[in-house]
């Protein structure tokens, strides 16, 4: 890795990155099996290096049986099979490093797959053995222990537990293909603490931590729970199973370990808890960040933007840390077309309580190229933010969601559990077209384990590649331009039209976005860069423009 010495060093190169996050199933298919694999990626690393990000963030590539995308693991540190092999990442990882592009990946701490090879021993050894302490396991009620221990539910389905043949009960917040560890046990700890060295070692830069708030539960008595709201999530570090104070130790532990690095690992936490306890994940001894899922679930208005900007510049303060900006990821709608989805529509709703769409379809016709016009906004306005920014694989392509997958040919397990009620996550991880053409746009020589609608071949990469005013060269541009922009890490507001945002970055350069649908007087200065074409000085309808002030 002769060329990765140039990234050591520097302890802060997170604060501003840009993370472009890869679903390897649906990336790049090299063996034509119809699934994404490393070799699939390896053969991008040229692709991703002219998007001048600064990392990419793997999502579970793990041994799995797919009960829950790949975050059900059967083993944290291995390859599955059917994506690839620890020869295949190691040289993926020093690929990446050789283009100046670090490398993050999932860690899945709540839970593993019940194909782990501890659950297996667990399933094998009897009550109050040591192989069941690594797990939550608990005896029913009722005379023959026939009821479950609580009335707990789960992210999936109406039970929160499972019975085994002997007649107990095991925990798991999400399927039950998921279950559930418990942290209280010191064996937990040290394997996870085992698995962070495994990737450090392997040269991955960082983590991003799945359900990062749900670790450590409270098990006397064991908790109940038909809600998984945020409204009836205590806000005081006391709750039963999510976000207890006492979460935190264990990711004091881990930071001792990430600071053994130079530079040291850097992670990053998914914690839907309440915002003023968000803060806690992202101290410099702990995880260092937090994401900021905010604007997933703001709508297309500047009041709403500037307070999810304000309130998380101020979080973002308090710990010392920078916050982080997501507009589209593995679990939500894009949002080139969740933007222009009319508020309150049947069937689409955000669901605060699940963190997801409702429902797989969207009746009727929306106006996709305004969305995109959004999604372009939107972007570029969260690029000039100070902080990290998370773009999600097919953003820079200006994909929408794929909203009319055939019921039978979904995979996603939230849609069957949850009997319909939530979006199937399928939409978004349709794989990616890079060619205009083929059995699967490019995406390999076989065919696709999701169907690709016919258009997506207006949105390839091919169709786009160096051709101005496409999104691709679009995000380019900007994420180039970014790099020799930001200077500092604070904004001020500049005074604008109602329906603007106006803000100045260090260094005299500034971004004003126009939410409304009427084009606007552009302010003075030099143009930098535009989300649409200007023309006569005006600021067109639901666009950004970042000026040089003058």
């Amino acid at each position: 890795m002769s060329e990765y010495t140039f990234l050591r060093g520097s302890k802060d190169w997170w604060r501003q990155a840009v993370v472009y996050q890869i679903y390897p199933r649906s990336f790049a298919d090299h063996n034509g099996d119809g699934i994404g694999d490393l070799k699939g990626i390896i053969g991008k690393v040229d692709y991703l290096a002219s998007l001048s990000i600064d990392a990419v963030w793997l999502s579970p590539f793990y041994p799995s049986d797919l009960a829950d995308g790949g975050y059900d693991v059967a083993d944290y540190r291995d390859v599955d099979p059917r994506i690839g092999t620890l020869d295949e990442f190691d040289q993926l990882v020093e690929k990446l490093h050789s283009k100046g592009i670090r490398v993050f990946v999932d860690i899945v701490p709540n839970h593993s797959s019940d194909r782990h090879v501890w659950f297996q021993e667990a399933l094998r050894s009897p009550r109050g053995s040591k192989e069941r302490a690594r797990y939550i396991f608990r005896d029913g009620r009722g005379e023959a222990f026939e009821l479950p221990p609580s009335d707990l539910s789960s992210h999936f389905g109406p039970e929160g537990w499972t019975r085994v043949p002997d007649g107990q009960w095991y925990m798991h917040l999400f399927t039950k293909e998921q279950p559930d560890f418990d942290w209280s046990n010191r064996e937990v700890h040290d394997e996870f603490l085992k698995t962070l060295k495994f990737w450090s070692d392997r040269g991955v830069d960082g983590f991003r931590i799945d359900v990062a708030h749900a670790l450590v539960k409270q098990l006397e008595p064991l908790p109940t729970r038909s809600s998984y709201s945020l409204e009836v999530m205590k806000d005081d570090g006391t709750d039963q199973l999510f976000d207890r104070d006492e979460v935190h130790e264990i990711y004091r532990e881990w930071r001792a370990l990430f600071n053994q690095y130079d530079p040291p690992r850097v992670a990053v936490a998914e914690a839907w808890v309440h915002p003023h306890r968000r803060p806690a994940y992202a101290t410099t001894d702990g995880l260092g960040q937090a994401f900021n899922f905010d604007l997933l679930t703001s709508a297309w208005e500047s009041a709403a933007f500037q307070k999810v900007i304000d309130d998380n510049l101020a979080f973002a303060e308090q710990t010392g840390s920078s916050t982080t900006w997501v507009m589209s990821n593995h679990d939500v709608i894009r949002h080139a077309t969740r933007l222009v989805i009319p508020a309150g529509k049947e069937g689409v709703t955000f669901d605060a309580e699940n963190h997801w769409y409702v429902n797989h379809r969207l009746d009727g016709d929306l106006d996709l190229a305004k969305g995109l016009a959004r999604a372009k906004a939107a972007t570029l306005l969260m690029l000039a933010l100070p902080g990290s920014s998370y773009l999600y694989q097919g953003e820079e392509l200006g994909l929408p969601d794929v909203t009319d997958i055939p019921s039978e040919q979904m995979q996603d397990p939230q849609w069957f559990r949850g009997e319909g009620k939530f979006k199937s996550r399928d939409g978004c991880r349709v794989p990616l077209p890079w060619s205009a053409s083929g059995p699967s746009f490019g995406f390999g020589p076989g065919g696709s384990h999701l169907p690709q609608p016919q258009w997506y071949s207006r949105y390839a990469v091919e169709v786009q590649d160096g051709i101005q005013g496409s999104t691709l060269e679009l995000y380019r541009a900007a994420l180039s331009m970014r790099r020799t922009l930001i200077q500092g890490e604070t904004l001020s507001w500049l005074p604008s039209p109602v329906g603007t945002l106006w803000f100045e970055r260090e260094g005299g350069w500034s971004s004003i976005t126009n939410f409304t649908d009427q084009e606007i007087e552009l302010p003075t200065g030099e143009l930098l860069i535009a989300s649409e074409d200007i023309s006569a000085g005006k600021l067109p309808a639901n666009s950004t423009v970042w000026l040089k002030l003058s």
